[in-house]
C-alpha cells in the first residue's frame, strides 16, 4: 500500500482525507508543518503531501532523498516552500494543486477590504472599549461609488471582481495576460492608472522570486489615494511592508489587510499571545490595528477549497503511480 504522510493538517481536516480517500491510500496524518525537527516523521513513508510554510528545502529533500522518498507534493497553489532545483536533482517529483475554489481566497479578500472600507474594525474596536460616539473616521462612500482594483486577474482575481460588479462597485484590473473572462468583468487599464483610481486595490499575483519581489512598494504607494484600501491575500513577498507602514504612518494609505506575513512560518499556526514578537514589521501592522486587519492565511481555509486540495492532491498521486507523470507535475 503506497503510504503518504500529510504535513500541517487540522484536526476538523482529518475526516475530509479519509473520506476523499478514494485509492486508499495509507495515511499518516499530522498536524505540525514539516521543519528540520520533525523531518524524521517522514522516515519509511513513499511520499510526503505539503502545505504552504512547510519545509521543502534542500536539506529536507535530502534526507527525503535518503529515505527513498521520490514524491514531494504540495496541496497548495503555491510551491515557493519547495526547492524545485534541488527536487529535480535529486530525482524527486513535484506537483501541486494548480487551482482550488477561486471563491475561498476571494470572499475573504472582499470581506477584509469592505470591513477597512466600512470602517468595520474601526466602529467595532471603539465599541468594544464601550466608547459608543460615532466620529468622522468611520464616515465612508457605499459601494456602489467604489472603484476597485484588481492587481492579477487569474481564477481567484476575476471571482473578487464578479462579486465586487455585483455589488455596484466599478472594478479595474491589471494583469499581463488578460483572459476573456476576466475582460466581461473588469475594465483593463495600465498598472498606474488602477493605483491611482482605486479605493481597494487588492493583490491575487503569484509570486515568482526574483522577477516581482516586493513589488508594492514606496514608488508605487505614491501612486495611490491616500484613503485607499491595500488588501493582499497573495503572498508577502510581492509587497514592501515597510513601505507599507510608512505610508500608513504618513497618512497616505487608509489600511491595509492581509492574509499573508513576512516570514510567516515563523508565526502560523502559533499562539504567541502574551509573548514578545520579535519581528519588528509584524509587531508594528499589529499596533496599527484596526487602520490594520491581519489574518493567519485563511484564505483557502474553506470546506470546499479543502475538498478540492485533497481530491486533486490524490489524484496527482495515482496518476504519477500508474502513467508515470501528471499534468500538475512541476518539474518534469
Amino acid at each position: 500500500m503506497f503510504k503518504i504522510v500529510a504535513y500541517g493538517v487540522r484536526e476538523n481536516e482529518v475526516p475530509f482525507f479519509k473520506k476523499l480517500n478514494k485509492y486508499n491510500y495509507e495515511l499518516k496524518l499530522l498536524p505540525e508543518l514539516l521543519t528540520h525537527d520533525n523531518i524524521e516523521t517522514a522516515k519509511g513513508m513513499d511520499a510526503v503531501l505539503l502545505r504552504a510554510n512547510c519545509g521543502g528545502d534542500a536539506t529536507n529533500l535530502a534526507k527525503l532523498k535518503e529515505w527513498g522518498i521520490k514524491y514531494v507534493f504540495t496541496r497548495t497553489i503555491g510551491f515557493n516552500h519547495i526547492d524545485l532545483a534541488a527536487a529535480k536533482a535529486n530525482g524527486q517529483l513535484v506537483a501541486r494543486v494548480p487551482s482550488y475554489s477561486p471563491n475561498a481566497v476571494a470572499d475573504l479578500a472582499l470581506t477584509l477590504g469592505l470591513t477597512l472600507q466600512r470602517h468595520v474594525a474601526l466602529a467595532a474596536y471603539r465599541s468594544q472599549q464601550q466608547n459608543f460616539q460615532v466620529i468622522p473616521e468611520e464616515f465612508s462612500h457605499e459601494i456602489r461609488d467604489l472603484t476597485v482594483g484588481i492587481i492579477g486577474t487569474g481564477h481567484i482575481g476575476v471571482a473578487e471582481a464578479q462579486s465586487y460588479k455585483a455589488l455596484g462597485a466599478k472594478v479595474l484590473g491589471y494583469d499581463i495576460y488578460q483572459s476573456d473572462a476576466a475582460k466581461a468583468v473588469v475594465e483593463f487599464v495600465s498598472q498606474e492608472e488602477l493605483l491611482a483610481k482605486s479605493d481597494i486595490i487588492s493583490l491575487h499575483v503569484p509570486y515568482i522570486k526574483g522577477e516581482n519581489d516586493q513589488f508594492i512598494n514606496a514608488d508605487l504607494l505614491k501612486l495611490v489615494k491616500p484613503t485607499a484600501i491595500l488588501v493582499n491575500t497573495a503572498r508577502a513577498e510581492v509587497t514592501n511592508v515597510g513601505d507599507i507602514i510608512a505610508a500608513l504612518k504618513a497618512g497616505k494609505l487608509g489600511g491595509f489587510a492581509a492574509d499573508v506575513l513576512e516570514n510567516e512560518g515563523q508565526f502560523i499556526g502559533k499562539n504567541l499571545e502574551g509573548a514578545k514578537i520579535s519581528d519588528e514589521h509584524l509587531q508594528t501592522l499589529i499596533d496599527l490595528y484596526p487602520r490594520v486587519i491581519l489574518t493567519p492565511h485563511i484564505g483557502s481555509y474553506t470546506e470546499e477549497a479543502l475538498t478540492d486540495m485533497i481530491r486533486i492532491s490524490f489524484d496527482n498521486f495515482n496518476e504519477v503511480l500508474t502513467t508515470g507523470t501528471s499534468k500538475n507535475l512541476l518539474n518534469k
